[in-house]
């Protein structure tokens, strides 16, 4: 969602007759797009900033930006803390980085030009029409159907950072995703911070499986994938959207956070333990089987040693083939900043090392067991980090290394012949020609 915000901004400057560059010492202007979710990345910006501001010294003209999570959550006191910082920018008012920068520039004076700072929220606020993306990609379009979030689970700082909940139309949503089919993109990522939240603001009962349809219904388009969903808006009518179009990717994030019923209550995540296990028996019952991935956060404020067990004794009965997993972080603003971080980082390190553990066991296991001899479509995004063989992913997500000669946005058909836990060795079956490709999981067998 960053690299897509990051894209949309690119493309409103660029259509101001900017010239993107390659290099800081090549730049008049640098834009920082940010992310708080975590405290790491919070913490990265302003080593990054430090960094940046050498060129100042170089450069006086050269102007320093400021955007996204951290920018939002920081405003003025992002000036304070780096004063050589000339932009701060919010998440409600991309579409407006290049009148600021005009106002920027009639700022100036002899003394040096002041700081800008713009983070308000916007009471009318819908997620910006920017028709003039650059995408960073020749082969996959990030598309962007709500923005903000109404969850306010504990630990999250996303709603303060980003707002409540607002959807694109769907006609919009629509013309962007035909568009980009126009121009040769052939895998579409609906993009949203509660996705499956969805709701078109111009039509009445028009939801996100009505859309995530309409979308797999566009002419030129061989994959679509969508994230971040969260598991309460998961319904039975997504489920069989997805069961029955094929150019639907078979691959659910499913965020579930912690295995422990006490600790979910006190997440807010809105769901417990048995009804998320009973969403996981829908998606395993489908007529596609459907890979899972998660997030999971250990050494929540609270977490005992029964409630990790609790968390361990999930994974091992969902069986995820991705997670993604972190140490608890306070994040300012939320409820759960207020409350005793009462988790020794030591336990953290520990109970982190100890989950990772487990899930690297269970991918390798799927891999050995679903994958290893099998035939998948790969879809190519470049060259592995070998540096000689290609790299690309299957529907459900898994990376695959093979020799091959396609281009990034190319489709192979590979044999898997070995696994490891993250990713997967294939090797490339030329097919006759007319001879059509059978879509990984398309069924079952």
């Amino acid at each position: 969602m960053n690299e897509h915000d990051s894209e949309r901004i690119s493309g409103v400057l660029a259509h101001r007759g900017m010239v993107p560059v390659s290099t800081l010492e090549e730049a008049d202007l640098y834009i920082l797009n940010t992310c708080s979710v975590r405290e790491k990345a919070a913490q990265k910006v302003y080593s990054r900033l430090g960094q940046v501001k050498r060129q100042k010294t170089k450069n006086p003209n050269f102007l320093i930006g400021v955007v996204g999570c951290v920018a939002q959550q920081e405003s003025e006191e992002m000036v304070k803390k780096a004063p050589f910082v000339d932009l701060v920018v919010g998440t409600h008012l991309y579409h407006s980085i290049p009148d600021l920068l005009d106002q920027l520039e009639s700022k100036a004076d002899e003394s040096g030009r002041s700081s800008l700072v713009s983070t308000d929220f916007l009471k009318a606020f819908r997620p910006s029409e920017i028709s003039q993306v650059r995408r960073g990609s020749e082969f996959r379009a990030g598309v962007t159907i709500m923005e903000g979030c109404n969850k306010h689970c504990a630990f999250c700082i996303v709603p303060q950072t980003r707002g409540p909940e607002y959807s694109r139309p769907a006609e919009a949503v629509l013309e962007e995703v035909r568009r980009a089919a126009e121009s040769g993109y052939v895998e579409i990522q609906l993009l949203g911070q509660t996705v499956n939240s969805y709701k078109d603001p111009s039509r009445k009962g028009y939801k996100f499986a009505d859309l995530l349809d309409d979308v797999a219904q566009v002419q030129g388009i061989s994959r679509i994938r969508f994230t971040s969903p969260h598991p309460r808006h998961f319904t039975d009518d997504v489920l069989a959207v997805i069961a029955r179009n094929e150019t639907i990717c078979n691959q659910v994030h499913l965020p579930v956070q912690s295995g422990s019923d006490r600790v979910l209550r006190r997440m807010r995540r809105q769901h417990d333990r048995d009804w998320y296990l009973a969403l996981v028996d829908k998606l395993a019952a489908s007529d596609r089987e459907i890979a899972l991935s998660t997030d999971m956060i250990v050494g929540f404020p609270g977490e005992a040693e029964t409630d990790f067990e609790d968390t361990l004794a999930l994974v091992e009965a969902v069986r995820y083939e991705q997670m993604f997993s972190f140490k608890y972080s306070p994040r300012p603003s939320t409820e759960a900043s207020a409350w005793d971080d009462d988790v020794s980082e030591e336990i953290k390190r520990s109970r982190l090392y100890e989950l990772q553990r487990l899930q690297r066991e269970i991918q390798l296991e799927i891999h050995n067991q679903r994958y290893l001899n099998r035939k998948c479509e790969v879809l190519v995004e470049g060259t592995a980090r070998d540096g000689v063989r290609k790299f690309g992913r299957t529907t459900t997500n898994k990376v695959v290394n093979f020799f091959g000669n396609q281009a990034p946005g190319e489709f192979a058909t590979v044999q898997i012949v070995a696994v490891g836990p993250n990713s997967l060795q294939g090797e490339e079956i030329k097919l006759s020609a007319g001879a059509e490709s059978r879509r990984e999981y398309g069924a079952r067998v």
